[in-house]
């Protein structure tokens, strides 16, 4: 087992709950968007468990969409003005 990885893994969900708790607790969309972008990540990851060759392109369009998350998380919140 590749203790990167599994790293990451853990890093990943600890951010998905913080977020999860922060959309709870404030109403903040970018807390929730965060968090399923980091989801995806971790999913990524664990599907790396099973050997990436097998699941390289699925790897590929999950990361490219939670980096997708994240730029639309971050844009809106640059452009929209925080109450």
């Amino acid at each position: 087992m590749d203790p990167v990885r599994m790293l990451n893994v853990i890093l990943c969900a600890m951010i998905v709950f913080l977020g999860v708790w922060g959309y709870i607790k404030n109403k903040d969309i970018f807390a929730l968007l965060i968090a399923s972008a980091f989801g995806l990540f971790g999913i990524s990851h664990t599907l790396g468990f099973f050997g990436a060759m097998r699941f390289e392109r699925m790897i590929l369009v999950i990361r490219l969409t939670a980096y997708i998350i994240v730029v639309f998380a971050l844009y809106t919140t640059i452009r929209v003005p925080r109450r």
